[in-house]
């Protein structure tokens, strides 16, 4: 609600790339990457190796393939086979700021493609939601839209997410955060993907919704950039999408019943392991058949406004998919493009931290030492300002385009960010993979919508 009791304005956001911006950025963005891959390798001793600057080429693949994506589009006789999926829209809650939540839950109710039911499972808050619940049911079913509304004690997202959809006939669930506002055609958009029966998840894709509340939620749209439109956009190119968001994902109801009793009851080192829930959902769909991101199913999520609650959050991020990248290299084909995409990851991480060690190790390394950090940093300024282009495929309701040229100039400080933050965050994260917990970052209220007009 804003401040004079009205419903609160939901925002809306369309993507706008077409064919020719894709075509043209990707060859930009393919020029920028080899420029700075030769670049750096030329700063190195013996200009980096004769099979440095090729490893590094090709582990950055990713950044001209991520242009690739477009939206897919169901044919039109495959339309009403889509319409009649029965779609049950999930939604756990764990101390949720109760504004965000009430957005959260009329813009499921308020969508252009309706769904058959939601479900909604407070799993032991601390809050009372008795006014958000009675406004939510009388919506639905002023809507004709099936609700539960079911509070458990507190076990975790992932047995709230499973008690929720036991015993659910549903074909398609979408799993949705709490924290996170749905786009007016994210439902519609999400289910034309599973046109192809081959099709298993689709992931949506995440945008920042508190972009005023601060630096860290301004820099926001730019620290995921390279996640929700990088890496996530160029596995869809080759329809192996290796980790969901758990802000908006939509799954064929059989994955998510046939993994039930392992997805509750993941173990790591022995402690039960509930953190990186929606990349553990992406494997087992990945597994069946075709995993794929959907970039016109928007959703935008309530980014961490403060120091703490941002490292937190990215710790958990960090520590789950350290550990998932021991499922993907255990279990994935060696013949699937996802293996690889993972082995790249690692490699990547390796030459990140092998070159400074080289760098620092070898031989008149100070006679180098400055020219490759002089050489890094005019390379990576370029390769986040390619990068960021990205921004310019969402159109908001809520956002200028002053407003986005403002933020694609803010793409150094993101970078700035990433290395004097974000990696070190990376290697302590590793090294305490096995702390693994429930809801990580939620202890009370971190985050929520101010009443503004």
């Amino acid at each position: 609600m804003t401040r004079d009791g009205r419903p609160r304005r939901l925002p809306s956001a369309d993507y706008a790339a077409g064919p020719k911006l894709q075509a043209c950025a990707a060859l930009l963005t393919t020029a920028v990457a080899a420029w700075g891959v030769t670049h750096v390798m030329a700063a190195l001793p013996n200009g980096g190796g004769e099979a440095a600057w090729p490893l590094a080429a090709i582990l950055l693949w990713w950044l001209p393939l991520s242009w690739c994506e477009r939206p897919i589009r169901a044919r039109r006789d495959d339309q009403a086979r889509l319409d009649a999926l029965r779609v049950t829209v999930q939604i756990p809650v764990y101390n949720e700021d109760p504004e965000a939540l009430r957005a959260c839950l009329r813009s499921v109710l308020a969508q252009s493609r309706p769904v058959t039911r939601v479900r909604v499972v407070d799993d032991g808050s601390d809050l009372p939601y008795d006014d958000v619940r009675t406004e939510f049911e009388q919506e639905a079913a002023a809507r004709g839209i099936e609700t539960t509304w079911d509070r458990t004690p507190n076990r975790g997202k992932r047995h709230a997410q499973m008690h929720a959809l036991a015993g659910d006939d549903g074909d398609v669930f979408v799993t949705l955060d709490s924290d996170s506002v749905l786009d007016r055609h994210a439902v519609r958009e999400g289910l034309a993907p599973f046109a192809d029966l081959r099709v298993q998840s689709v992931a949506g894709q995440v945008l920042v919704l508190n972009r005023a509340d601060g630096v860290l939620a301004r820099l926001s749209p730019l620290l995921y950039l390279p996640f929700t439109l990088g890496l996530r956009s160029a596995t869809s190119a080759l329809r192996q999408v290796r980790l969901n968001s758990g802000a908006l994902a939509f799954y064929r109801a059989g994955v998510v019943r046939r993994c039930a009793g392992a997805y509750g009851s993941e173990r790591f080192r022995g402690r039960p392991m509930q953190m990186n829930d929606d990349s553990l959902l992406t494997l087992h769909a990945l597994l069946a058949g075709r995993t794929v991101h959907q970039p016109s199913a928007m959703v935008f999520t309530l980014a961490p406004a403060r120091l703490s609650h941002h490292v937190r959050q990215q710790v958990r991020w960090m520590r789950g998919t350290a550990v998932r990248h021991l499922w993907w290299l255990r279990y994935l084909p060696l013949t699937g493009a996802a293996f690889w995409t993972a082995v790249a990851e690692l490699l990547h991480l390796l030459l990140v931290v092998a070159v400074p060690v080289a760098l620092v190790a070898g031989p008149d390394h100070r006679a180098h030492l400055g020219a490759a950090a002089v050489a890094t940093g005019q390379a990576a300024l370029a390769m986040n300002y390619a990068m960021a282009l990205r921004l310019f495929t969402v159109r908001r309701s809520d956002e200028s385009t002053r407003a986005r040229l403002v933020l694609f100039a803010l793409a150094p400080l993101a970078a700035l960010w990433r290395l004097l933050v974000l990696r070190p965050l990376l290697a302590y994260a590793v090294l305490t993979c096995h702390r693994v917990g429930r809801w990580g970052t939620r202890a009370g209220v971190e985050v929520g919508l101010a009443a503004r007009n």
